[in-house]
């Protein structure tokens, strides 16, 4: 009997240590199934975050070694004349009864959707004679360019346009085909050729655009401009100026859906 029990124990004894192994192995399988989850789990995240990374650089600097459209909608009518006074642009014919005066910065997203809500409008007012556009190109986001200073440069080629009659064109095409705020904007060898695709001959354009012959001055206009209180207007709770702003008879004026109306029937103050 002493025998059979000793058997029937070991006979137990391995029984319970199978059940242990087994039981140990699905553990070690269990946390084996845990640890590939988790390591998969982090390649899914590293590889989201690299392709984000990759597509915001890409965005940023989606105006790299492209050629800035030249196709624009803006056609002035005869007898309009665009006239460079300084760092202002007066668009208009002789004699236009209106007459706003328009800040606007080439990088401010709020600016081209300006433009591209009211430019047609602002252009067919003065094709036919009712209306004058003091544009006043600022530097309000010249540190928001990655480089900065696009702001600065295309402000620049902006008035070198204008010197060859070619400033509508020249500033509906850069609004049109707009830089991302905080992105890459366009450099001078890419404005350049902008404005020889509109049709500028002139060498002196060029030479304006790389030695940045207006920058000085439209550097200290602006720094008149954003001190001027007539120009200020309330921001989010804050009195300052910013882009874009409308002013007749040297005051901004609210960008009211029917602001050209008013201008124009002369209600605007």
């Amino acid at each position: 009997m002493g025998g059979a029990a000793r058997n029937a124990r070991k006979s137990r004894q391995r029984t319970a240590a199978a059940r242990s192994v087994a039981q140990a192995r699905g553990t070690s399988g269990g946390d084996r199934n845990k640890v590939i989850a988790v390591v998969v789990a982090v390649v899914v995240v590293a590889a989201l975050v690299i392709g984000g990374v990759l597509w915001i650089n890409s965005s940023k600097n989606a105006t790299e070694d492209t050629a800035i459209p030249a196709g624009t909608s803006a056609t002035l009518g005869a007898g309009v004349v665009e006239k460079r006074d300084g760092v202002v642009v007066s668009v208009g014919k002789p004699g236009a009864p209106k007459s706003v005066d328009l800040y606007a910065d080439f990088l401010c997203p709020v600016c081209g959707q300006f433009q591209q809500t009211y430019g047609q409008q602002m252009e067919q007012a003065i094709n036919s004679g009712k209306l004058t556009v003091r544009y006043h190109m600022v530097t309000l986001l010249n540190t928001r360019s990655d480089p900065p200073g696009y702001s600065l440069e295309s402000a620049n080629a902006a008035l070198a346009a204008a010197d060859s009659q070619k400033f509508t064109a020249f500033h509906d095409a850069l609004f049109k085909n707009q830089p991302q705020e905080g992105g890459r904007g366009y450099d001078k060898a890419q404005l350049t050729k902008l404005g020889q695709d509109l049709g500028i001959t002139d060498p002196k354009f060029a030479k304006t655009i790389d030695t940045g012959t207006y920058d000085q001055q439209i550097q200290a206009a602006y720094q008149q401009i954003q001190n001027d209180p007539n120009l200020a207007q309330d921001y989010q709770g804050q009195r300052g100026f910013g882009t874009p702003t409308l002013a007749v008879n040297g005051k901004a004026f609210p960008t009211t859906p029917d602001w050209l109306d008013k201008v124009l029937n002369g209600t605007a103050g």
